[in-house]
């Protein structure tokens, strides 16, 4: 016997959601209007299916399913290639959204993907035979990075990872360096545009610009900062 499990998920209209994927390079492989909404598609490995339901709430959503790949980084540079070429831009904000790439603190290299129907896609590639939760740092601010990134990347508890980030940024009885200060920065500014404080997040991107600091360990956060001042 074979078997296989193919994520049903939701969407008010199946009709963006087969523009969003097609532009991700996934093939449409069924679709019907009547007696009710649905969709297929496909891209090598990854099915899917959605359901469309004009009542659904995309914006409350917590529908989602994970996508296991060896190679997480090639996926993430089709899509947004992808999206870039199809719709003019890369959304850092709202639905559809597509976070930022980068290491998580479980043993994964991931960015989280959310689809016009309100599902986040989970894209992520094993970086350690150990997925359990890595003890928290010891250091003020490594340890800021490391729940504000669990917080917004991870649970997408905004509101906790604005607490944990700006209690980070105000410290007056000791400074990050100047690597922490961009991570912060950068996190910080994603949240912001992911609230729609656009002017807020111009603020901190210039300030994580104006830190003048460029090293292997900064690749995603300034990756991700370019990303969304692109979008503001």
């Amino acid at each position: 016997m074979t078997e296989k499990a193919i994520p049903r998920l939701m969407a008010r209209s199946v009709e963006p959601v087969a523009d969003f994927y097609t532009a991700l390079g996934f093939e449409i492989t069924f679709r019907q209007t009547t007696p009710y909404q649905f969709l297929s598609v496909q891209r090598e490995g990854i099915e899917l299916n959605f359901y469309g339901d004009k009542e659904f709430d995309p914006v409350s959503s917590a529908h989602g399913c994970l996508i296991d790949t060896d190679d997480v980084d090639y996926l993430y540079a089709v899509f947004t290639e992808g999206l870039q070429e199809a719709f003019g831009s890369v959304p850092t904000q709202g639905v559809p959204r597509v976070g930022s790439l980068k290491d998580m603190s479980y043993g994964v290299r991931q960015f989280l993907l959310t689809d016009p129907g309100g599902n986040t896609i989970q894209v992520a590639q094993p970086i350690s035979e150990d997925q359990r939760h890595r003890p928290l740092p010891q250091g003020t601010f490594d340890r800021a990075i490391h729940m504000g990134s669990l917080f917004a990347d991870a649970k997408q508890d905004l509101k906790l990872a604005v607490k944990v980030l700006d209690r980070a940024l105000h410290r007056t009885d000791e400074e990050p360096t100047a690597v922490q200060l961009v991570k912060l920065l950068v996190l910080r500014a994603d949240v912001a545009v992911r609230q729609g404080e656009s002017d807020l997040a111009q603020e901190l991107l210039a300030r994580a610009k104006a830190a003048g600091v460029s090293c292997p360990e900064l690749a995603d956060d300034l990756r991700r900062a370019a990303e969304l001042e692109a979008g503001l």
